[in-house]
């Protein structure tokens, strides 16, 4: 099975300037192709430390993607390191300049003089298209890996890997699995109890279990490779039978779904309406909840009273207030329902910070179990 690594070039993401979103597309893409993604880098705008690192990848790696650092500026190194990683010369491709021109031209504007460079390459590079942008990007084959360099905005990239590079990998590694994955999002219980209950599942080989622990939601992954994507669910289906089985309640959805999503539609199956109540959250459950009122800092009486005039008020069926309070770690939760009120108070042993998104998940949470005890 090919193996890969990616490589994100670019001083701006070190520095938090901007989002990486290539790493992720490329990630996904291999994943689906039933590459083996091994390892993620950011490297600065350095020739010699890109170098270094597609020299130590292409050692473990049957596939090495590079992306940024094609542009025309001094700070865009990747044509050279590649070069030094492969110990090979430069050179320039009056046909790639041509295509330069010829993309230039499309806005209306003549190449400058820097623009050049974007039509060098290693000595040896099989040069790669870019319709969409002035980038060309090009792979480099050596006896046992190849070195893709795509260029770094997003959209330029993503068209070159989905129209050249996929179809090339297929047929040079002869690509026939697929790998898909499933999330099911839990709610309720910590990841040390849900480990736990399917620590066992955990060491399979494929598919392969794991866990990634939110704030208040925990995610457990379910990922199959096989020949096509039909046998890859069937596997994944099998196991998320049993993660179901064992975890009950405490998974509220899957994939794409989302807690308040949940939460909305099991309200709007009932036929309620609901407003929610929040202080000390900055506007959190307003972004979670169509309909929410913010207040001053209230005690646990008083947020109770608040949710009762805030339903009266609004005419819902159920009004959810949650009170956080960072200094004392704490977060209050009162649930009004037409079957009653009643309150919870809580504790927090995580970072301050992440109170408001633990408290806002925990009722949202609260809200959903109790409407399925009392229907």
């Amino acid at each position: 099975m090919a193996t890969a690594e990616i490589i994100t070039i670019g001083t701006e993401i070190l520095l938090g300037e901007i989002v990486d979103t290539n790493t992720r597309h490329i990630a996904l893409s291999l994943r689906d192709l039933g590459v083996d993604l091994y390892r993620t880098v950011t490297i600065g705008d350095n020739a010699d430390r890109i170098a270094t690192a597609i020299r130590e990848s292409i050692q473990r790696n049957d596939i090495v993607i590079t992306t940024g650092g094609l542009g025309p500026t001094v700070d865009d190194p990747t044509r050279q390191a590649v070069a030094r990683a492969l110990d090979v010369e430069t050179e320039f491709r009056e046909q790639l300049w041509q295509e330069v021109v010829q993309a230039i031209s499309r806005y209306g504007r003549k190449p400058s003089e820097n623009q050049r460079r974007q039509a060098v390459v290693p000595v040896g590079a099989i040069a790669v298209k870019n319709p969409v942008g002035t980038a060309p990007a090009f792979i480099m084959e050596t006896d046992r890996s190849v070195i893709i360099s795509l260029p770094g905005v997003p959209n330029e990239m993503e068209h070159i890997l989905h129209e050249s590079i996929i179809p090339y990998l297929q047929r040079r590694y002869d690509l026939r699995h697929v790998i898909k994955v499933r999330i099911l999002h839990c709610a309720g219980l910590g990841e040390g109890m849900i480990d736990e209950k399917i620590g066992d599942l955990e060491t399979l080989a494929n598919p392969t279990v794991g866990l990634a622990a939110h704030t208040g939601v925990v995610d457990v992954r379910i990922a199959a490779k096989a020949e096509n994507e039909s046998r890859a669910m069937q596997l994944i289906t099998e196991v998320e039978n049993e993660v179901r089985a064992r975890l009950g309640n405490a998974v509220f959805g899957a994939d794409a779904d989302r807690l308040e999503t949940v939460v909305l539609d099991a309200l709007a199956r009932r036929g309620w309406t609901v407003v929610g109540i929040e202080t000390g959250l900055g506007g959190l459950l307003g972004t979670r909840l169509p309909r929410a009122i913010s207040v001053a800092e209230l005690s646990a009486d008083g947020l109770m009273q608040a949710s009762r005039d805030a339903r009266q008020e609004a005419g819902t069926d159920v009004a959810l207030g949650v009170a956080a309070f960072r200094e004392q770690r704490t977060a209050e939760m009162v649930l009004i329902t037409p079957q009653g009120e009643k309150s919870h108070r809580i504790t927090y042993g995580g970072p301050p910070g992440s109170l408001s998104r633990w408290a806002v998940n925990l009722a949202l949470n609260w809200l959903r179990t109790s409407m399925q005890e009392t229907s």
